[in-house]
């Protein structure tokens, strides 16, 4: 195993003015490599990048070389590339190994940014920098998972938030901008040693503690808590290297109801969570009925949101490659075997994947549960419609129908209407109100909220509009309300219309 990272304060301090001055940033790297070549690494091959830099000797590109595709540079090169750190420095750090004339990574090093921050993210050496299969114990990097955890995150500023299996710190590295204070935990005491080196290269402070999950923090409370936990199901077998990063070690998708029905012990009133998590559809069931099975007895307000399914041999085969193993290679075809069986063991038929945001209400009342499927793509920075709906859906929960129709509700500015009509016909047969952003949602229309879509300018309350809208049709005011209702309500809790 390759050694880890020492968060010696002088020399990362001299890491980073280096890192800076070679603008070994996000765009400064995707500029040296040209776009087929970065597209072709953030696709995990090395080759095209490999050509691009082979034959440079700028800063950008020797660092790229050595951190990010695990080529060895000539030690003068680094030493140019790195000025003040010197290569000397590198392999005090941790993160390099003298090589004969060279200096060869043993730490994956990567700028990472947001649309407002920018950052340096160390971990554990890729597969394609090594060419084998990872150490169970690997810490991994910036990978789709924690990209997709961190744009669904909302972004509210608070006093305190938490980080549940914190790996290299990249949630942290999010939460520290927006949070007080930021307290990881993981059961990797690798993991924290990467999260301590990471939060010292960015500048922050980060508490970390060892231990499983919300073990660590027991009788604390947090205002935010965000996880993108070990949550593979992978048979318990001696067939299997178990990952830290992504193994519970528990049976099916044990790990993610243990958050579910544990994380309402660490928030605050009105705190919210929100994590990654793969579940289990067994034969005769739908997806919901899992969730609700869990979240009966917590007293949180759910919304879960699955955006993809697939079957056991599809899920067998994505993580088998993500463990290293490929069709024709030894011991492929036994893991295999091992994963199917364990969920016909289960009678398992798909296994979920989504986003899960729960909150713990602020007042006494009954929660609210919402258990959606958004399959297709979403806006950039979907995070800040995740806030916005779960604000709504509590204003919702809390005001109830009152809230809903003595408001006076504005159409949102990325919402447009869609008018579908039969060939001759005078009048539409689908009318739809389609969401520009956010979760990109699109709602059916029928007569009436059609009619009160088009008249919601801010001015008129819902109720209003809608006894209006019932006299032009000489329909019966309470009916034409109470079946208006469940659209007006699919309305506001996705942000089609806003306060």
């Amino acid at each position: 195993m390759s050694p880890r990272p020492t968060p010696e304060p002088t020399l990362v301090a001299l890491l980073r003015a280096d890192l800076l001055a070679a603008d070994y940033t996000v765009e400064g790297v995707a500029q040296t490599l040209g776009p087929v070549a970065s597209g072709a690494l953030n696709r995990e091959q090395r080759l095209p990048a490999d050509l691009a830099t082979r034959d440079r000797s700028e800063p950008t590109a020797v660092l790229a070389r050595l951190f990010a595709l695990g080529f060895p540079v000539a030690w003068d090169d680094a030493d140019r590339a790195l000025p003040t750190l010197r290569a000397e420095g590198a392999v005090r750090l941790g993160l390099a190994r003298a090589e004969g004339a060279d200096l060869r990574a043993t730490c994956d090093l990567r700028p990472y940014a947001d649309e407002s921050h920018a950052w340096w993210v160390a971990s554990d050496l890729s597969e394609i920098a090594t060419g084998r299969p990872l150490d169970e114990s690997h810490v991994l990097g910036i990978g789709n998972a924690s990209t997709t955890l961190a744009e669904w995150t909302i972004r509210r500023p608070v006093r305190n938030a938490l980080d549940v299996g914190v790996g290299s710190a990249v949630q942290s590295l999010h939460l520290a901008a927006h949070c007080a204070q930021v307290v990881g935990t993981d059961l990797s005491e690798r993991a924290l040693d990467f999260a301590r080196f990471n939060a010292e290269l960015n500048g922050l402070h980060l508490e970390l503690l060892l231990g499983s999950l919300l073990e660590p923090v027991a009788g604390r409370r947090f205002d935010l808590v965000v996880s993108n936990p070990p949550f593979v199901i992978t048979p318990r077998s001696d067939r299997f290297p178990l990952y830290e990063y992504r193994d519970a070690g528990l049976v099916g998708d044990g790990v993610v109801e243990a958050l579910v029905r544990g994380v309402g012990a660490v928030l605050e009133p009105g705190g919210v969570a929100q994590f990654l998590g793969n579940w289990e559809i067994r034969r005769g069931t739908q997806w919901p009925d899992r969730w609700r099975e869990w979240l009966a007895g917590t007293g949180l307000d759910a919304w879960v949101v699955q955006r993809d399914v697939q079957d056991p041999a599809e899920y067998a085969e994505l993580w088998a490659r993500d463990a290293g193993a490929r069709q024709g290679v030894a011991g492929f075809e036994g893991m295999y075997a091992a994963w199917l069986a364990d969920f016909a063991a289960r009678d398992v038929e798909g296994i979920g994947f989504g986003i899960v945001t729960v909150q713990r209400p602020a007042t006494e009342r009954e929660p609210w549960i919402e258990l959606d499927e958004v399959p297709g793509p979403v806006a950039p920075g979907v995070g800040h419609a995740v806030d916005s709906g779960l604000r709504a859906r509590t204003a919702i929960a809390e005001g109830g129908t009152a809230h809903l129709l003595d408001t006076a509700w504005r159409v949102a500015a990325d919402v447009t209407e869609e008018r579908h009509a039969l060939p001759g016909a005078s009048d539409p047969a689908v009318i739809l109100a389609r969401q520009g952003g956010g979760l990109r949602r699109v709602v059916r229309l029928d007569t009436v909220t059609a009619g009160l879509l088009g008249v919601c300018d801010g001015t008129l309350t819902a109720r209003a509009a809608l006894t209006a809208i019932a006299q032009l049709l000489e329909a019966d005011e309470a009916a034409t309300v109470g079946s208006a209702l469940p659209i007006l309500r699919a309305l506001v809790a996705d942000g089609l219309l806003v306060p």
